[in-house]
């Protein structure tokens, strides 16, 4: 098995845990506001990191905090818009807004690092974008302030997920991983002082929820995508995550009794279809045919 294929399995099997969060930070929001919500998530995360890892935190580097700070704020903005939205829209719907990323990354990578998607990869985010209107786009539901939120949440997390890319070319993937979390940490305490009014009840869901985001959705997660995400494209991997709304709306449906029906169902199978069409066309020369003019 190639690096980069074992980099793309690692990143598949991590959008079953981001699958999760959407139905579990929706559940939550009841409970807590959201920015405190996730200022309390990644504190945790934070405070974790550095009680497990502290001789290793003596080894971070300028240039690591320099870019990783970059990506921390990149998170934050991508939760925050997130969290937020996800007061006013559905968790499938969500899903389905967050999902477009993999529209705007192609877009991003072309910008920032001068790299054109290959048209394999391209057919792949054409099909699964249609699959994620069919899989989670509610009939005669009206885009309202939530979903544009969540929109905004798809285009920051492009913009991460190509500048990730460029930032980890170099350094150690744990330094880099946790002065993201911190600077989210900081930044969501900040704006939390500033801009909301603080409010949190005490449940065990919600102590479960803390848990699943800070330990499995945070910390573990970012690790491995911080690590292995730079063995693949950046189209590439949005095109790999299109599957976290397959089981967001799983999740969806087991805590929230969100329905889909059939029409959702067939949506999921054509992602699965683009998601597959975008892994083969290393091995199609037709399909890895990059499209980047001035190379040819």
């Amino acid at each position: 098995m190639t690096k980069q294929r074992k980099a793309e399995i690692i990143l598949l099997s991590l959008t079953v845990i981001w699958g999760g969060t959407f139905a579990i930070v929706k559940g939550s929001l009841s409970e807590i506001s959201p920015l405190f919500f996730i200022a309390t998530r990644f504190l945790f995360a934070a405070i974790i990191l550095t009680i497990l890892f502290y001789p290793k935190l003596k080894t971070i580097t300028i240039g690591e905090v320099q870019r990783a700070s970059v990506l921390g704020m990149l998170l934050f903005f991508g939760f925050a818009t997130q969290t937020i939205g996800l007061q006013y829209t559905t968790a499938s719907k969500a899903a389905f807004l967050t999902g477009t990323m993999v529209i705007f990354t192609p877009i991003f990578q072309f910008i920032m690092e001068r790299k054109a998607p290959k048209l394999g990869n391209l057919i792949g985010v054409i099909i699964v974008s249609g699959g994620l209107y069919l899989l989670t786009s509610p009939k005669g539901a009206e885009f309202n302030f939530g979903d544009g939120l969540n929109l905004v949440c798809a285009i920051i997390f492009a913009v991460y997920i190509v500048y990730l890319d460029m930032a980890t070319q170099e350094g150690d993937p744990f330094n880099i991983t946790y002065i993201q979390i911190v600077t989210n940490a900081f930044i969501s305490i900040t704006a939390t002082l500033i801009f909301e009014d603080i409010f949190i009840k005490i449940s065990g869901n919600l102590i479960y929820a803390f848990l699943y985001l800070s330990l499995l959705a945070t910390t573990f997660t970012l690790y491995l995508q911080t690590k292995w995400q730079k063995e693949t494209t950046p189209t590439k991997a949005a095109v790999i995550f299109t599957i976290e709304p397959v089981f967001a709306v799983a999740f969806a449906y087991y805590l929230l009794n969100e329905v889909i029906g059939w029409i959702g169902i067939i949506g999921g199978g054509v992602i699965i279809i683009g998601l597959i069409i975008s892994e083969i066309s290393d091995d199609i020369p037709l399909l890895r045919m990059s499209l980047n003019l001035k190379e040819k």
